[in-house]
């Protein structure tokens, strides 16, 4: 793939990097699944990968309504749709990746 945006970290961005072709850059901007990158050096001497970090804390507000200014114009619904799904915190059927409902 030529990039990727992680919002997981650890195992899950090391996978993310070494899926990357080369020359491909990728966006981290989580840690949920830890500080830790279980990876080595070759994503980024051997392909030219580049890793961009994300600080999502300290961005100015303008900058977060310009961010989801373009996610609303942008962003393909029907590939989104595609790619979601919406379950009960207490079915207990996960596979994937899913949005939990609350309420």
């Amino acid at each position: 793939m030529a990039g990727g945006i992680d919002a997981v970290r650890s195992t899950t961005l090391a996978n993310v990097l070494s899926m990357t072709r080369c020359g491909g850059t990728v966006a981290a901007c989580g840690l949920a699944g830890g500080m830790d990158l279980p990876t080595s050096v070759a994503p980024f001497i051997l392909r030219g990968a580049s890793l961009l970090g994300i600080d999502s804390v300290m961005r100015p507000i303008a900058d977060r309504r310009t961010a989801w200014q373009r996610l609303e114009s942008d962003l393909d619904r029907g590939k989104l749709a595609a790619m979601t799904s919406e379950t009960r915190l207490a079915e207990g059927r996960v596979r994937g990746r899913i949005v939990v409902k609350i309420g």
